[in-house]
């Protein structure tokens, strides 16, 4: 029986023009700048119209101005909105924001710290599993229940209210709540409660990239000061240290700049003392003077940006 004839892979039919496809891919390769720009034209994209143009559209609403008899905005270009921000209780809104957002982000490297510093150089495999999964661990919840379950925790009839009455401790608790500054009726209800809360929310954002950063502090260079000499403090003070504090910037950044901008945990937590996250969510959703809210969010983006081109230069992004 005679065969089916085979066909000749070196006849000039097998050798036609290539699909559309395959010279697309074959422009695409040989022109690697072009292939480039199209990755990254949707992702850059939405960067450029919906969040920059966003923050564009946010600044040039800054510069119009409410009609006090009318209650619209006048879409003329002012300074007036401007004039009416620089006041002493906005300034004062905006000096306690910072001051918690400060106050937090100290408070979150002096925790977090010694604990990466840990789970890095002392805890073992399985040991460093479990704190991995433990400082996770809360951001897999809602961030709501959080923040609602610690005002059931600080309240007044709540569980460490207890606790410190079963140690003999509430003279102590009283007396730290009639402070002027962080006192309240109760923890729930007091700025100490409130940097508890922030403290506890935005603490795993300060651990990771610590940790990040000691994880790159090779140990040999501990072990070449302790041959030179190095007592453990001055190792860990001129040579571990120095090298992981671009972790502690980086976690900064996180810290800093979410206290900065939350406007759930002070409306939930706290003696209602208002922080900027609330005062632009009010100016914005109750007095609908939207001008005003966006000039009082170019306060915080005028303090990141400072903020961030400060931690760029300490070798922050490089612990990221």
């Amino acid at each position: 029986m005679r065969s089916a004839k085979q066909p000749n892979m070196n006849s000039p039919l097998s050798q036609a023009n290539p699909s559309r496809l395959r010279r697309i891919s074959t422009a695409l390769h040989n022109r690697p700048g072009l292939f480039l720009l199209l990755l990254l034209s949707l992702p850059m994209g939405w960067m450029l119209i919906v969040y920059i143009g966003s923050l564009i559209g946010l600044l040039i609403q800054s510069f119009f101005y409410l009609d006090g008899f009318t209650g619209q905005v006048v879409k003329e270009f002012s300074l007036r909105t401007y004039q009416g921000l620089f006041t002493e209780s906005h300034m004062e809104i905006f000096g306690r924001t910072v001051a918690m957002a400060a106050a937090v982000t100290v408070g979150a490297a002096a925790l977090a710290f010694p604990l990466a510093y840990y789970i890095v150089r002392y805890a073992h495999a399985r040991l460093k599993a479990l704190m991995y999964l433990l400082v996770l661990l809360p951001l897999w919840s809602s961030y709501i229940i959080r923040v609602y379950s610690w005002k059931l925790i600080l309240a007044k009839e709540g569980i460490v209210s207890w606790f410190l009455a079963q140690l003999g401790l509430t003279p102590l608790l009283d007396w730290v709540l009639r402070l002027p500054v962080i006192g309240g009726p109760s923890l729930s209800i007091s700025s100490l409660g409130l940097f508890f809360v922030f403290l506890y929310i935005w603490l795993p954002y300060m651990i990771l990239p610590i940790m990040s950063a000691l994880e790159r502090v090779p140990k040999s260079l501990a072990d070449a000061s302790g041959d030179l000499g190095g007592r453990p403090f001055h190792t860990f003070r001129y040579v571990t240290f120095p090298l992981a504090f671009p972790g502690v910037v980086a976690g900064s950044i996180f810290t800093f700049s979410l206290t900065l901008g939350d406007y759930i945990i002070p409306s939930v937590i706290g003696d209602s003392s208002p922080f900027i996250g609330m005062t632009v969510y009010s100016y914005q959703g109750t007095s609908g003077n939207i001008p005003m809210a966006a000039a009082f969010t170019v306060l915080p983006i005028a303090v990141m940006a400072v903020y961030l081109v400060t931690a760029r230069k300490l070798g922050a992004f490089d612990a990221l």
